[in-house]
């Protein structure tokens, strides 16, 4: 276990579940004349690092962006690139990571990517089904809108009357805690059709690092940030 480099008040007030969207691998890449598929390669290596270092130092549940529904209009070469990455190395990195007692869940709609992958992604999540207390959510071939209008039609087709509560538990993330903090990389300061519905009392953090490059140390520096952020949830200072 790597030693906890994160002290004092930030170790106290560590968020329960961290939401990171892995923006700039490509524009990594190509600021070093590399192919963009270099690049998520070197972004699937950098998520795997993070996520041991998150949870070694105390998050339970971490989600990741990983591909949107937007992203699935990219040129075809670079989606290839993505998907073998899955093929080749998903099912070891998810070995590795839930060794640890996580428990894997896909967000998204696996109808949208080739057979095969899908297959891959459904097998991890299962050999993970049983861990409880810690979580990892991949959102893949994921939209926070299309996930938000699959729930209400869910719903409807059962002709149900909601509440914010029980429309939660319809959505992908479903009996999860909502994200704390959401960490975006890649220097735009924008959310993305990202957990829209669960994100609505989040903390956000911004990096200018593209997502190979955010370091282990560059998180800390996000915990210790969150740390010292007042959570009102619409109440005030006196009522807190």
């Amino acid at each position: 276990m790597k030693r906890n480099k994160i002290d004092g008040e930030a170790q106290k007030r560590l968020p329960r579940h961290v939401a990171i969207i892995m923006d700039g691998n490509g524009r990594w890449a190509k600021r070093r004349l590399m192919p963009r598929s270099y690049g998520h390669r070197k972004g699937m290596d950098r998520m795997i690092g993070l996520l041991e270092h998150a949870y070694d130092i105390g998050v339970p549940y971490v989600t990741v962006y990983a591909l949107s529904t937007e992203n699935l209009e990219r040129p075809k070469e670079e989606l290839d690139g993505l998907f073998d990455l899955i093929r080749t190395h998903f099912a070891e990195y998810m070995k590795k990571i839930c060794a640890r007692g996580v428990r894997l869940r896909i967000l998204g709609d696996p109808s949208l990517l080739p057979a095969d992958v899908a297959e891959i992604i459904r097998k991890a999540e299962e050999d993970s089904a049983g861990y409880e207390g810690k979580g990892l959510n991949i959102a893949l071939a994921y939209g926070s809108r299309a996930e938000i209008v699959r729930a209400a039609n869910i719903a409807v087709s059962r002709g149900k009357t909601l509440t914010e509560e029980s429309f939660a538990d319809l959505l992908y993330t479903g009996g999860l805690p909502d994200p704390d903090l959401v960490i975006r990389t890649g220097k735009e300061k924008r959310i993305s059709n990202f957990l829209l519905w669960q994100a609505a009392y989040a903390e956000f953090y911004f990096s200018d690092k593209m997502f190979p490059e955010f370091s282990d140390g560059d998180f800390d520096e996000a915990m210790e940030a969150f740390s010292k952020r007042v959570r009102r949830f619409g109440k005030t200072d006196e009522q807190l």
